[in-house]
């Protein structure tokens, strides 16, 4: 069998990793393009593994991103992710992956996309986020012309410390559309019900920040806000119960005609539920006490509980908090501009200030801190047929 050899960089991100390319080394047709994607990332693999590409078997390491020199005059590169189904041959386009988003500016430095700084100190890079029409702006520490990778920052899902990335995500909430959905709830409203069959009518918090996200209190799905990955999912019942409000959430939320056509995007809307502080043990065995957090959240991606959470999802958790009558407004006692919340691997701070305008709430900019690095860099080899 012939393959073919296509330039790439194999990163982490935040808590994932992902296969970048360049958007001129990759087939411009839609189509043609996913199914060389799909072989490169190792799916559709019904054993789960991706033996045979170089996904990790986890929504957490199945992922791919496209860049290219923005064409806009504000931003600097153009940011397209790609969730990857491990079971199916499907990418889903829908969305934006927050933790990914930290490595997009350390690729487009070292590939030449904006000219590399000569002195010491923080390249910002203005990116445009494809999937979601939105800006970020990455803070990457350079110096002697390349991109510092190494560092004293500890991200909890992250095994090693590295040099710390800060991310702006900006403007949050939808800009055009129907009146009512225009901000950052797709309903109008900050709490809504929806009747979910088999669950009953489930209040939830519908938000489009950083991501699509159906936010549910734990207890109305049974749950403590304290699980682990392995308990989870290995519960194929609750992950039916929680995928069948995924779904009539992304209708509510208008990203759908139905059910049927909310399981084709199975990266957006997000699903998390959220509970009070609570002790738990993290996935590396350390104690989060309650009295170190202020929230437990967790949340699902592409069908399965995350390990820790995803940067879209601490956004969506920013914002949500800053808003009276959300979900996690009231469990928090009050509106916050600033929380810390505990995950399955650890805790993470954010925080973000929503305003009121022209009676839609919206959110100019949540900050995160992430850090990535380059694990590899050279080709990716695929069959001759598929380029």
């Amino acid at each position: 069998m012939k393959q073919i050899r296509i330039p790439a960089v194999y990163m982490r991100g935040g808590t994932s990793k992902g296969v970048f390319f360049h958007a001129d080394d990759l087939p411009a047709e839609p189509t043609r393009r996913d199914a060389l994607l799909l072989r490169v990332v190792g799916s559709p693999d019904p054993y789960g593994q991706q033996i045979d590409g170089l996904g990790g078997g986890s929504s957490s390491t199945s992922k791919v991103v496209i860049l290219s020199p923005s064409r806009r005059p504000d931003c600097d590169v153009d940011y397209l992710f790609g969730a990857v189904a491990i079971d199916r041959p499907v990418i889903d386009w829908s969305g934006n992956c927050g933790n990914l988003s930290a490595a997009v500016g350390p690729y487009a430095l070292a590939r030449g996309l904006l000219p590399m700084p000569a002195g010491e100190g923080l390249a910002t890079v203005r990116i445009w986020q494809v999937n979601t029409g939105k800006r970020l702006l990455a803070h990457v520490p350079v110096a002697g012309g390349e991109v510092v990778e190494g560092g004293d920052f500890e991200l909890d899902g992250v095994t090693f410390p590295a040099a710390e990335i800060r991310l702006e995500f900006l403007d949050l909430g939808r800009d055009d559309g129907p009146a009512a959905a225009v901000g950052l709830f797709p309903t109008g409203r900050p709490l809504d019900r929806i009747d979910v069959p088999g669950l009953g009518q489930v209040q939830v918090t519908l938000i489009d920040a950083g991501n699509p996200a159906v936010f549910v209190e734990a207890a109305a799905l049974g749950l403590q806000g304290t699980e682990r990955q392995a308990e989870v999912n290995g519960d194929a019942q609750l992950l039916e119960r929680c995928e069948r409000l995924r779904c009539h959430g992304a209708v509510a939320m208008g990203l759908a005609p139905d059910t049927a056509a909310a399981a084709l995007r199975p990266a957006t809307p997000k699903l998390a539920w959220v509970a009070p502080a609570r002790d738990y043990r993290s996935a590396a065995g350390r104690l989060v006490a309650a009295g170190e957090i202020d929230l437990n959240v967790r949340i699902l991606s592409m069908g399965r509980l995350h390990h820790a959470m995803t940067g879209t999802g601490a956004v969506a958790i920013a914002a949500a908090a800053a808003v009276p009558g959300t979900l996690l407004a009231g469990l928090l006692g009050a509106p916050r501009t600033a929380l810390r919340f505990g995950h399955p691997s650890g805790t993470l701070a954010v925080g973000a200030e929503a305003r009121l305008v022209a009676g839609h709430w919206s959110v100019q900019r949540v900050q995160l801190s992430r850090s990535a690095r380059r694990l590899m860099e050279g080709h990716v080899l695929v069959p001759a047929g598929l380029a």
